[in-house]
């Protein structure tokens, strides 16, 4: 049917062809006609309706009337009495020459609409056609431009990323800059204190002065301070051990209030808004009470001239949408805490930079600039997170938000610090494994001033020698970082040797080596150096009656 199709398409370009065809289709219905008239006796126009289809088909409606009724005339003229006139008859021969004519012209126009439609379906097929072939042109051209774009996009992202390592380089060399000038100048304070407290001393007592005692407890403030400046750092980089326990925050805050009155004095007033049936949290609640008095402290300095503080705490539920826009947080349920003070705010550039290390906006001498990276850094190792809400003018809300502990009951607040002596050993048989020299010297003395008697080991092959050979021995006290064996490999093998040995540890950085994720391992006894005679003695005490 194509091939028919684009005949007649071809045939009909050329007008001359259908009239050829009428003619010629004509002249070979009259010769078959007369030729086979015995078989056609009876249907004198039959043999000429192939003419007429065909003229139709190839020349159209002209070409195919014209065939219609050159074979009318042949008829008439050579097949219907009188033969060789054009004059018909009888009703019959103009009944049949009017059936041939209607029937004729009625297939002249099928045969002409049939053409016509096959050709405009060839021609709307190769319209189709060629139209997929631009488009298959137009979309390999655009997948080339889009590859060309795909690579020139691909190398603007590596030059962006190159820029942001560049900047977060220097972003990086900025903070270590800030943290260790910080650290240097705090230090280098603190040290002067000491230093010139004890070159005092030294030079009194030379000169045969016992009036020391000024200076005395000058060097243990200097010391103390940067003990407590190394914590902070510790919390900071969320390296400070913690002890975790079931806390209600709600009786640690309200066992706090009277210190945090005392602390904020008495220009500001201070409102708790406890919430009822608040879910406990598990947390380290020292390092809570520490994080809960430098946010009052960092409140009350923005309200130099007064103002209230309000303490507040919710059952808070962070959904994933909330926990999608902030890093290492996860969906579910949190006790919150939030601190509240109508001082003098802080700018969006502040409040962006509040929680840095060294950052401050306090006058000089007036703070270290840590106590809000210590407060970030105790709850991010504790799972939790904290925001800043601020507004110049108008005030600071810090919420804190610890993840809920579900089980046991809450545990008793521990208890405040005693005025009374430390308790003292009876002469119980400790072994010190301690790798620095010095302060081995210092930890044995301490220990023989508290009543206990001392076996002192240097690292840890020499502390299991004694092992095997120490008699009445009843507790380890052990540093944890010592080159070759750890604390707590030590304290493993040692409890291979004697079953059931109590174990202290001791370690001025909480390594991986009996911390998982910056929590102590149950049933583990860690004391952070430095440490008092008052806090050793405790401590001591309390591993021994547990043990």
């Amino acid at each position: 049917m194509a091939n028919l199709y684009a005949l007649g398409e071809a045939a009909r370009r050329r007008r001359w062809v259908g009239h050829a065809v009428a003619v010629a289709g004509t002249a070979l219905g009259l010769g078959l006609r007369l030729a086979l008239g015995e078989w056609f006796q009876g249907f004198p126009f039959i043999s000429f309706i192939p003419g007429v289809l065909a003229a139709a088909c190839l020349g159209g409606l002209v070409p195919g009337v014209l065939a219609v009724l050159l074979s009318s005339l042949a008829v008439c003229y050579f097949l219907i009495e009188p033969v060789g006139s054009f004059t018909l008859g009888s009703v019959s021969a103009w009944m049949g020459l009017g059936s041939f004519v209607a029937v004729g012209g009625g297939l002249v126009g099928l045969a002409d609409l049939a053409m016509r439609s096959g050709i405009r379906l060839g021609e709307t097929s190769r319209a189709l056609a060629a139209a997929n072939a631009r488009l298959e042109q137009t979309v390999a051209e655009r997948m080339r431009e889009l590859t060309l774009l795909n690579a020139e996009l691909r190398a603007e992202m590596e030059r962006r990323d190159g820029s942001e390592a560049q900047l977060r380089h220097l972003q990086k060399l900025e903070a270590v800059g800030q943290l260790t000038g910080g650290i240097a100048h705090d230090f280098n304070n603190m040290l002067a204190i000491v230093i010139g407290s004890l070159d005092a001393m030294r030079r009194r007592l030379a000169q045969g002065r016992t009036d020391i005692e000024r200076h005395l407890d000058a060097a243990m403030e200097g010391a103390r301070r940067t003990a407590t400046l190394t914590h902070k750092l510790l919390a900071f980089s969320r390296n400070q051990p913690l002890a975790p326990a079931v806390v209600d925050a709600n009786a640690l805050v309200a066992g706090l209030e009277h210190l945090l009155r005392r602390t904020l004095g008495e220009t500001i007033g201070l409102r708790c808004a406890l919430a009822d049936d608040l879910w406990r949290c598990r947390v380290d609640p020292g390092q809570l009470e520490n994080a809960l008095l430098n946010l009052v402290i960092n409140a009350r300095d923005a309200m130099p001239e007064g103002g209230r503080l309000t303490i507040e705490t919710q059952n808070a539920w962070l959904d994933d949408a909330y926990a999608a826009e902030e890093p290492d947080l996860l969906a579910g349920q949190y006790v919150m805490i939030a601190v509240t003070d109508t001082g003098c705010g802080m700018t969006p550039e502040v409040a962006a930079r509040a929680f840095d290390p060294f950052f401050t906006t306090k006058g000089e001498g007036r703070g270290t600039g840590l106590g809000l990276s210590q407060v970030h850094g105790f709850i991010k190792q504790s799972q939790g997170h904290v925001r800043i809400y601020s507004e110049p003018t108008h005030g600071t809300t810090v919420k804190a938000y610890l993840p809920r502990h579900r089980g046991e009951e809450a545990s008793p607040p521990p208890p405040a610090d005693r005025a009374e002596p430390p308790p003292r050993g009876q002469r119980e048989l400790v072994l010190l494994v301690e790798d620095d020299p010095a302060v081995r010297r210092v930890h044995a003395g301490m220990l023989r001033e508290l009543g206990y008697a001392v076996q002192e080991a240097a690292d840890g092959p020499e502390a299991l020698a004694l092992l095997e050979s120490a008699e009445g021995l009843r507790l380890l006290f052990t540093d944890v970082v010592m080159p070759g064996m750890n604390g707590r490999v030590v304290a493993e093998r040692a409890r291979m040797l004697r079953p059931g040995l109590p174990v202290l540890y001791t370690t001025g950085y909480a390594p991986n080596a009996i911390l998982h994720n910056g929590v102590l391992d149950a049933g583990m006894a860690l004391l952070t150096k430095p440490f008092t005679l008052d806090q050793l003695g405790r401590k001591l005490r309390q591993v021994l009656e547990e043990g």
